[in-house]
């Protein structure tokens, strides 16, 4: 006789849950870290002794060991020191936009920015109507149009196929969107004893899988923005550093637009977060700094930059992690300028925000 048996559960020896929970934790501290494996253990097996993350059964040694073993850190070759891995990466970029933006699951029709309107475009719909003129021959449903010939003209001498037996299948048309994301690296993202880099890393991490799994022909670059502004890669973002350097927003945005003029699509868009006000500009290879109060001739500057983007219809949204008036003032003036939008956010919040303009920004005012 078949059937089932059913007996007590037993759970599995060893790391499981407990690796689960120590790898969020790990993955962290590498962001906070820049990616220095060594110090983030060094930090938790600190915590592991004041709050005793590991037990007898599972140690910090066993979870050390289960890192290598499963790939996510390795041994440097000459140096002996640990590395993070390709697959620890992806694991942060992961955790990063779940955390984030929650889990999405990858859209059917990932790579689309739908708009309301049909026409020629690179995706056939399921919608079938008559034909029209203007209608190109490669919209024509044969078999549709063939079937209301036999109907309307019968088989044999009389069958004839005309304008009013045709029927096309709609199509739709999809948009994709370029995005550029500013990262402030200047040293005031760090002051007052305030971390906001690693906030910024992880949505810069949360809105590159986001893109590279929902939003596969969309594009997302990304450069950061001190003294100068430069391009980093996907994989740099976890060993992104504050350095000793003032904010160049001209910089950050002339790169910006210098970027978005070498993509092809029309819907384009730029996303910076900062903290802080324009305090440098660069004039030659020498330096203008000014760090006490908005610099009228850096603001200016920037404003005119800002009003630049706009006659190239590239919006500017601004995510501010400051509260002081005097630079809310500066930031609303500068969307102004630009038409785009501005954001005030606190540090816990700054991923929902991204997510909520990036979603609804793809945009609805295509021309």
């Amino acid at each position: 006789m078949k059937g089932f048996r059913f007996t007590d559960y037993k759970p599995e020896e060893g790391g499981g849950a407990n690796f689960e929970k120590l790898l969020d934790i790990f993955q962290q501290l590498l962001l906070i870290f820049a990616g220095d494996v060594s110090q983030a253990l060094d930090y938790m097996s600190e915590l592991d002794r004041r709050y005793n993350l590991t037990d007898d059964k599972y140690a910090m040694a066993d979870f050390i060991q289960e890192l290598k073993d499963k790939g996510y850190i390795k041994e440097e070759e000459g140096e002996g020191q640990l590395i993070m891995t390709a697959k620890s990466e992806q694991s942060i970029r992961k955790s990063s936009l779940d955390e984030i933006f929650g889990k999405m699951k990858r859209s059917k029709t990932g790579g689309n920015h739908k708009t309301n309107f049909n026409g020629p475009g690179d995706e056939s719909g399921a919608d079938i109507r008559s034909f029209q003129f203007g209608d190109s021959l490669d919209q024509i449903s044969m078999t549709e149009s063939l079937k209301n010939a036999q109907v309307n003209s019968g088989l044999g001498d009389d069958f004839m196929l005309t304008e009013r037996d045709l029927e096309v299948i709609e199509s739709e048309t999809k948009l994709h969107t370029a995005t550029v994301l500013m990262i402030d690296i200047s040293h005031s993202m760090i002051l007052y004893g305030e971390d906001r880099i690693t906030p910024a890393k992880k949505v810069a991490l949360a809105m590159a899988e986001l893109i590279r799994t929902r939003y596969p022909k969309d594009t997302l670059d990304i450069l950061v923005f001190g003294n100068d502004a430069w391009t980093i890669q996907l994989k740099d973002i976890p060993y992104l550093e504050v350095g000793p350097y003032h904010t160049n927003t001209v910089a950050g945005l002339e790169l910006a637009m210098d970027l978005l003029r070498r993509r092809k699509t029309k819907n384009k868009q730029i996303f910076m977060i900062t903290d802080g006000k324009p305090t440098c500009l660069k004039e030659g290879i020498a330096y203008y700094k000014n760090a006490f109060g908005l610099d009228r001739k850096i603001v200016n500057k920037t404003l005119n930059i800002a009003a630049q983007a706009r006659r190239m219809d590239i919006p500017i949204t601004t995510f501010m992690i400051a509260t002081d008036p005097y630079l809310k003032q500066f930031v609303r003036d500068f969307t102004k300028v630009n038409n785009g939008r501005a954001y005030y956010s606190n540090l816990d919040g700054l991923g929902g925000f991204v997510l909520e303009d990036f979603e609804k920004n793809r945009r609805k005012n295509v021309r």
